[in-house]
């Protein structure tokens, strides 16, 4: 056996976990000179309305365990599944709650987790998110995934002691999003963080800009020479400075004003805004009609946008959301009987008259 040693080795333990050195990599300062994380992210409202679109349209959907027949396929109501995924996953949240959270987790962090409760039989009988910075993928001595999670609060009810926690993966309701070692996904907002620090940036500005009375920086001329050019400063400051700025100024001794700033125009202040808008949408592949921007927008295309927004940016995360759901939750001796779905039928469904027209096509 000894000239096959080295051949066969285990898979390395995930590469981006959130605490490994390469996490600043991701997650911190942008070129614009602006923090990027989570929380200054999802203070952008274009972050926070596509991540509300995409939590919210996935979160509204039927969840249905199904049951194979010799006639097809029917609901298995009777299924201990059934009513944690359509109804209740635990004793503190809906099903819509639960799954908004966790798709809000996955479109923020990239990963989303779950503790996993079961009886003596197996059986689940309970889903608890997990924020998911707090949770490191690793594996064991024995090159099992095993799921650190760092607990520091009273978050999660079943989890009593503090500090960090070991949990094995058949504990763990994992789903994860695009990645580069198939374990693991990547943060969208810390691949993006530069165009998205630009539109931070951006608001900053407008924000100072406006602050200030929307008046332009500027430069005193005097054509002396003053002893004192911090104390005029300050007067002129608290003269028009703030919400003063519109006041009629009076220059003494041959004094002038020169504004420096750029104007906004020239800046191209709101042209760059609006690009910045386009750019989070591209980065959720969320249309653009769907966060309220409705320049481009007509009536006879907004149909078909939101069909496209169905079956090219919701799609692949419902299937995501099932198969991760089929793998840690159902037994292995059910995986070939049952399996778990959502149903897009009512989001497909075309306009009033396109229907009356596939029925009478059809009759």
């Amino acid at each position: 056996m000894g000239i096959f040693k080295g051949l066969f080795k285990s898979r390395d333990k995930p590469k981006n976990s959130y605490d490994s050195p390469s996490y600043s990599y991701f997650f911190g300062r942008t070129n614009s000179g602006k923090r990027v994380n989570d929380r200054t992210a999802m203070q952008h409202t274009v972050v926070y309305a596509c991540v509300r679109v995409l939590s919210e349209a996935l979160a509204q959907l039927p969840l249905h365990v199904y049951q194979y027949t010799e006639n097809g396929k029917e609901r298995a109501i009777k299924h201990p599944l059934y009513f944690l995924l359509h109804d209740q996953p635990n004793h503190e949240m809906t099903s819509f709650i639960f799954r908004e959270t966790l798709m809000a987790h996955l479109l923020i962090y990239g990963n989303a987790y779950s503790q996993i409760i079961r009886n003596g039989r197996g059986d689940v009988t309970g889903l608890y998110p997990l924020t998911p910075d707090r949770v490191k993928v690793d594996r064991d001595e024995h090159n099992n995934l095993i799921y650190i999670y760092s607990r520091y609060d009273e978050a999660n009810p079943n989890l009593k002691e503090q500090g960090e926690i070991i949990l094995n993966d058949k504990e763990i309701l994992h789903i994860a999003g695009l990645g580069f070692d198939g374990l693991v996904g990547y943060s969208p907002i810390a691949m993006a963080k530069n165009a998205i620090g630009i539109s931070l940036a951006c608001e900053e500005y407008g924000s100072t800009f406006f602050a200030n009375g929307a008046s332009p920086s500027g430069i005193l001329e005097h054509p002396g020479v003053i002893s004192d050019p911090e104390k005029i400063r300050k007067a002129w400051h608290n003269a028009y400075g703030n919400g003063n700025s519109h006041k009629v100024a009076v220059l003494e001794e041959g004094m002038k004003y020169q504004p420096i700033s750029i104007p906004n125009n020239e800046a191209q202040f709101l042209e760059t805004r609006k690009f910045q808008v386009e750019e989070i949408a591209r980065l959720y592949r969320v249309p653009l009609h769907m966060i309220g921007d409705l320049d481009r927008a007509t009536f006879s295309n907004i149909e078909q946008q939101s069909l496209e927004f169905v079956k090219y940016t919701l799609d692949p995360w419902l299937v995501r959301w099932e198969q991760a759901l089929q793998k840690a939750l159902l037994k292995d001796n059910e995986k070939g009987q049952y399996f778990i779905k959502f149903n897009v039928e009512g989001l497909l469904r075309g306009d009033y008259a396109s229907r009356m027209q596939g029925y009478a096509t059809a009759r």
